[in-house]
């Protein structure tokens, strides 16, 4: 990306300027010339020059904007003969000399390439730096987006993009296809680790990583192109398939998986790639309708969207880039095509579909002229070239200290019998065990040097083990085993490191079994023989089924895929940094129980948000305070509420309440007690509120969130009411879907609305949409979502749910009520 300090001076005065842009030497500055056309001119409107340069392209010049190659499959002879408009590096795909120098030197000579074209049009470049510019050896390798998750920080997301900028702009790259915004609703998917949660107000918050990468300004320092991926409802595929189909209805579609892209737009995001999956059997990357309508139509989205690696080719379902496959994939709104290697024929095939008239002129206009202006905007005509002065950020140490923060914050404590953690960092012996204890590559994951990444020592980083023993004293021992032979009790506690081996798309969906493979668990048996205290580390992309061995283990840290700066984890271990992160997933209790989801109704092994800190000296507490019970209010008016709830108890003690209001997935803190019982005012009249209650004892530790009482205070008068009209979609033998159609019926607007009704015995809600819901025994309490609560005199608007039923039962919910 471009700017003052970002790329060094030099003008794409098409023919004028190109012999100079050939022969200039990296480092060197190319003289500044008059430009000769108005889209050569700085100080025009980004608007003006794209028109002025767009009116002089030819048919194939515009093909060639809309076109993009994989270095592997391209020549820089290639780029000025065919006007190629981009190029990218796939996972794994880096020039000979693998360092940041070597990128940005073959960086360089793609740029001059381009600008030996006519019309001199800079290239501009995109490679998958989702964790860091992990394709380059001895850059910075962050936590994926699932560790990120779990420290709950936009702002640390935030940081976290601008030095992965610096470092990608330092090898001259302006375009990087992250983030990754899917909500991830099946373990067993193998992109989990891309997700930052399984709600959509964690990938939404996390967006913040955009504003990082783009910065204020894309022609800003090292700013680099974000793109916002995969739209949409990647995440939410039958059976967490990669690549397959999302079965949900459009409001469920919408209020689960659009929300991120939302965010992202919004943000300014210049670019979206289209998802490989399908949405109710139609391939995303043929959806004019969510591409064109929805995307760029009601979200506004006025960057450009790209596809993913040969993403078109499955849109008439045989292999191979067809001619239907490229006219259905433009005029679904796709602006550039990713065709790694069948570039030429993709080129070939548009050209005959603008010609026959099937893609329009305006069409192939409107698609060059938003990769055009991202171009203009981010400076690429001005300073197209490697800023040098960034080069010596990849790997820098600065970058490396941010991601040992961001270890540490996303590592979760999931148990802690005895206060065993933090360890002592002096005194007796430690032993430390597991494949993944001194294996950078396992800590990375996947898209790291590679696709689909590897083990071993592929880059440069601070292993787990070697940050454990940089952490402990001179007067303490650790060993090591890779498979714990060598443990005795003289021992004061072990340290297994254990979890999945790297994987990305496609070969990391697991429809099978979702538990620790058996070197793992002999790993760890041969560790609790020895009668030594274990913690387990677990290093993986995604909860795991591991709820059959957790009572054997004394501790459990779920520490994600930290990336290469694994002394993170060290300093939780023994107490450098408290644990702070929280669960953005829920933990299953077994395998069978996926997909499990936040709300869903199902047992966990751990709930989304869970996470412990660690007690105080001298406490005895191996677990958060007990839930409290559900909130009751015992008097409403129009401004105030009393709340009482059963005390929860804990034996450290606890020490107060928080009360927090819900307003769709969100809390908000509404007051702190000492007792079981609260005094809420300042509320409006004639309004829904929803509440819950947790228990913090002396530690700080938080307990489970209790149930919910939604309730709406007193004053609106006999203008105010409101009806909830059921309508059965569909049912089967033992399940139904319903929407519910909420009409104001007062003479006044209203600013929310709540429905309660009532399930048949042995009936259970298995989903919703477009509401916030909760439970209490078969009572269903459904309060409007953020984007649905206003209702005008008259006006209506529906949520959904999906319901299972025992077979045979023909029974419906019933009693519906709003208020």
């Amino acid at each position: 990306m471009s700017n003052p300090s970002r790329r060094w001076t030099s003008r794409a005065a098409a023919l004028m300027l190109a012999a100079a842009a050939l022969t200039a030497a990296p480092g060197t500055t190319v003289a500044a010339q008059a430009a000769a056309f108005p889209y050569q001119d700085p100080a025009l409107p980004v608007a003006t020059r794209v028109s002025d340069l767009l009116s002089r392209m030819s048919l194939d010049e515009k093909l060639g904007q809309m076109t993009q190659a994989e270095r592997g499959s391209v020549s820089e002879s290639d780029v000025t003969t065919y006007r190629l408009g981009s190029v990218l590096s796939g996972g794994g795909s880096a020039p000979s000399q693998n360092t940041a120098t070597g990128w940005a030197d073959m960086y360089d000579r793609y740029q001059n390439a381009a600008l030996a074209t006519p019309l001199g049009i800079p290239v501009i470049y995109g490679v998958d730096a989702v964790h860091g510019h992990n394709n380059v050896y001895g850059a910075t390798i962050f936590p994926h987006n699932i560790g990120l998750g779990a420290t709950r920080d936009p702002a640390l997301a935030q940081r976290i993009g601008r030095a992965v900028a610096e470092e990608v702009s330092g090898t001259g790259i302006d375009w990087n296809f992250a983030p990754c915004l899917c909500v991830a609703r099946n373990d067993r998917w193998g992109r989990t680790y891309e997700s930052f949660g399984e709600t959509p107000d964690l990938p939404s918050s996390m967006a913040s990583i955009i504003t990082g990468m783009q910065g204020s300004a894309l022609n800003g320092p090292a700013s680099v192109l974000a793109t916002a991926k995969h739209y949409v409802g990647d995440g939410g595929t039958t059976g967490g398939t990669d690549q397959g189909n999302t079965e949900l209805s459009e409001a469920e579609l919408r209020a689960i998986h659009l929300p991120p892209f939302k965010e992202a737009v919004e943000r300014g995001v210049g670019s979206v790639m289209i998802s490989f999956s399908s949405w109710n059997g139609a391939k995303l990357h043929g959806h004019q309708y969510l591409i064109s309508t929805v995307l760029k139509g009601e979200l506004g989205f006025d960057g450009f969207v790209v596809s993913d690696w040969n993403g078109i080719d499955q849109i008439d379902g045989s292999p191979g880039t067809s001619a239907q496959d490229v006219r259905t994939a433009v005029n679904a709104g796709i602006d550039m095509v990713m065709v790694p290697v069948e570039w030429r024929r993709f080129i070939d095939l548009l050209r005959t579909e603008v010609q026959a008239g099937r893609v329009t002129t305006a069409r192939v206009d409107d698609a060059v002229r938003r990769v055009l202006t991202k171009k203009f905007e981010l400076g690429l005509f001005e300073k197209p070239r490697t800023d040098r002065s960034y080069t010596s950020t990849v790997g820098s140490a600065a970058h490396r200290a941010l991601a040992r923060e961001a270890v540490a914050k996303s590592q979760v404590v999931l148990k802690n019998a005895g206060n065993l953690l933090p360890l002592a960092k002096s005194g007796g012996k430690l032993f430390v065990a597991g494949k993944s204890a001194d294996d950078i590559g396992n800590q990375s994951g996947g898209w790291t040097i590679s696709w689909q990444g590897s083990s071993g020592a592929i880059t440069t980083g601070t292993t787990i083990l070697q940050g454990i023993r940089n952490t402990v004293g001179s007067g303490t021992t650790v060993t090591y085993s890779r498979d714990g032979s060598g443990i005795d009790g003289s021992y004061r506690a072990a340290i297994a490191v254990v979890g999945e081996t790297p994987y990305a798309e496609t070969q990391g969906d697991r429809p099978g079994g979702l538990g620790l493979d058996s070197t793992d668990l002999n790993t760890i048996n041969t560790l609790r023989a020895s009668g030594v205290p274990v913690v387990v580390v677990l290093v993986s992309g995604r909860p795991l089924d591991i709820a059959a061995q957790l009572p054997g283990w004394n501790a459990l840290v779920a520490a994600w895929l930290p990336g290469t700066e694994g002394q993170g984890v060290a300093d939780v271990l023994f107490g450098a940094a408290q644990p702070t992160g929280k669960l953005p997933m829920t933990w299953m209790s077994s395998a069978s129980q996926q997909p499990i989801n936040a709300g869903d109704g199902k047992t966990p092994l751990f709930p989304q948000g869970f996470g412990l800190t660690y007690e105080p000296a001298g406490g005895d507490d191996t677990s958060p305070p007990s839930t409290p019970g559900t909130p009751v209010a015992s008097a409403v008016t129009s401004s105030s509420v009393t709340l009482t709830w059963a005390a929860s108890t804990d034996d450290v003690g606890v020490t107060g309440y928080d009360v927090v209001r819900l307003q769709g997935s969100a809390e908000t803190t509404a007051a702190t007690s000492a007792t079981a019982s609260a005094a809420l005012t300042g509320l409006t009249a004639n309004t829904s509120y929803t509440f819950a209650v947790y228990a913090r004892d002396a530690a700080g530790n938080r307990s489970a969130r209790s149930g919910t009482v939604t309730l709406t205070t007193t004053g609106g008068g006999t203008g105010s009411g409101c009806t909830a009209t059921p309508s059965t979609q569909s049912q089967w033998g033992n399940g139904y879907v319903i929407q519910v159609t909420v009409t104001n019926t007062g003479t006044a607007a209203r600013t929310g609305w709540t429905v309660t009704f009532t399930l048949p015995p042995g009936h259970a809600l298995s989903g919703g949409w477009n509401g916030t819901f909760s439970t209490f025994g078969q009572t269903v309490t459904v309060r409007n979502a953020a984007h649905n609560g206003a209702l005008g005199a008259g006006a209506s608007t529906s949520f959904g749910f999906q319901g299972t039923r025992p077979n045979g039962d023909t029974s419906l919910p019933s009693g519906y009520t709003c208020a």
